[in-house]
């Protein structure tokens, strides 16, 4: 059986939910909701597994602080035996406009602390990363402030739209391959 490590970035603690830089978290919630799987509380994240036609996908939000995820990943990457090849990482993008999902092989942390750390302890840039494009209309110097901010009344029906497009780019990257799935989904500009 495939294994599969899908890990949706962020911080713990209700002062973050739903926050720009808490997407990834987000969009793990909303794959596994779709799929029947339910978190649990495991070592360095909360993991959810779910069974896919002859696929485990194995579901995580690192509980180690955005700073620190690369322990997560790598902990459990090692722990379920997942090739590197196998594993998506979900993160929030500010270099992306909100309209834009961004899916790669490989690539530098461009300054996210979460990618940093996963880079540092995978010793390798060449893992699959999905940018969930969250905009930069901030004033300068306030980029933490923003991405540590809620979305928008004006926002938030673009980002749920977004959301769910995410969980059918997770699916995509599982079942036909990240090439197919990149020449689609990295052209489109989402609307609703």
């Amino acid at each position: 059986m495939s294994r599969y490590l899908i890990a949706g970035l962020g911080n713990i603690g209700p002062e973050y939910a739903h926050t720009r830089h808490n997407i990834g978290f987000d969009v793990a919630d909303a794959f596994a909701a779709k799929h029947g799987g339910r978190f649990k509380n495991e070592r360095l994240a909360d993991m959810a597994v779910v069974q896919l036609k002859g696929r485990e996908i194995v579901v995580i939000k690192p509980t180690t602080y955005m700073n620190l995820s690369g322990r997560a990943v790598k902990y459990w990457m090692d722990n379920k035996k997942i090739d590197l090849g196998n594993i998506l990482v979900i993160v929030d993008e500010i270099a992306l406009p909100l309209n834009k999902l961004r899916l790669r092989p490989s690539g530098s942390s461009a300054g996210h602390n979460g990618l940093r750390s996963i880079e540092e302890a995978l010793v390798t840039t060449d893992y699959p990363r999905l940018r969930f494009g969250v905009g930069n209309n901030y004033p300068k110097g306030m980029q933490v402030e923003y991405v540590l901010s809620r979305w928008t009344q004006e926002e938030l029906p673009l980002v749920q739209y977004k959301t769910m497009k995410s969980v059918e780019v997770i699916e995509s990257f599982i079942f036909t391959g990240i090439d197919r799935t990149m020449t689609e989904v990295n052209k489109i500009e989402f609307v609703v």
